[in-house]
């Protein structure tokens, strides 16, 4: 077990190592100075230069890079263009919106898909099946902004349930918090256990299908006995699959919902900065976002050795 997790360890290090290389290399060749924006198209020469300096731009390529690489392992990622407080600060605030909808999403994709996915394996080739995958491929059809526009709709300005959009912040109270997050928990995780309680029952039945569930029914065991007991832990692993990636979707692809319900998120935040020409802002979000998709399928990995224990012993 401890040399799988070694391994793994060192695989998060060299992708976090190419990630922040191939995000730094993308934005610089992205055009337009971020000091002429600041300034206008009418800014004079020495002036440019001056605010280049100060902003760090002047150095070459390889000393920005070490600069900005280097700021990043001690949790200092610079200074931002545009607001002129720390990034640490900015992706301070809006991180507390954009963690818990994610998490709030997550927790709802997967009590919607567990249940829905073991009830269509159970009665496979049934009504209840057939109306389960219908009512997920509707799911997996329907864009979430979309989604997102109706519930708007339906739920805020027709009944009045919650408000359309923005955020109280968390120190008017959790239950305040959470109530403003609900729609665009909602939009974002339905198309998720829509995707989650197909992979679920496909894992499910294959599992259902193979010797040793066979041997267990041979035993004596009843169909729903051999799928509780010995099926679906092994039916978990590709559904921990989906869910890291879910997880990481739902944290780093919420951009749009974000702006629906003019959420203070990361989403938010990297969409501004892409907006003002903030490319610290913007290197710093996507960097912290990507090292949230690797820890999340380092914690896979791990989670995979924990359900099935023959993979601890694979070189």
């Amino acid at each position: 077990m401890l040399q799988y997790f070694l391994k793994r360890l060192l695989s998060l290090g060299l992708s976090l190592v190419a990630a922040s290389i191939v995000i730094f290399l993308a934005l610089e060749v992205v055009p337009g100075d971020p000091a002429a924006y600041m300034l206008g198209i009418n800014a004079q020469e020495d002036t440019l230069n001056a605010l280049r300096e100060q902003l760090g731009l002047n150095g070459t390529i390889l000393q920005r890079y070490l600069s900005w690489a280097g700021g990043l392992l001690v949790g200092d990622f610079g200074t931002s263009y545009t607001y002129r407080i720390p990034v640490a600060e900015l992706i301070g605030e809006r991180l507390w919106v954009s963690l818990p909808l994610a998490l709030y999403a997550l927790t709802l994709s997967t009590m919607i898909a567990f249940p829905a996915g073991i009830w269509a394996a159970s009665r496979r080739g049934s009504y209840v099946d057939t109306g389960v995958m219908g009512v997920t491929q509707l799911g997996v059809a329907i864009p979430n902004f979309w989604f997102a526009m109706l519930m708007v709709l339906v739920f805020a300005i027709n009944l009045r349930w919650f408000s359309a959009g923005g955020f109280p912040g968390w120190d008017e109270g959790v239950l305040a918090g959470l109530k403003a997050l609900t729609l665009p928990a909602v939009a974002l995780a339905l198309p998720q256990a829509s995707i989650l309680t197909r992979v679920m029952r496909s894992s499910l039945l294959d599992t259902l299908g193979e010797d040793f569930i066979r041997s267990a029914r041979a035993k004596g065991l009843t169909r729903g006995q051999a799928m509780w007991r010995h099926a679906l832990r092994n039916a978990l692993i590709p559904v921990l699959t989906i869910m890291g990636l879910q997880f990481s979707f739902l944290l780093a692809g919420a951009i749009i919902i974000e702006n629906v319900f003019y959420l203070p998120g990361l989403g938010r935040l990297v969409f501004q900065a892409i907006s003002s020409r903030d490319l610290i802002v913007v290197e710093s979000v996507v960097m912290l976002l990507v090292f949230a998709v690797i820890l999340v399928n380092f914690s896979v990995d791990l989670a995979y050795a924990l359900v099935d224990p023959r993979l601890r012993g694979r070189r």
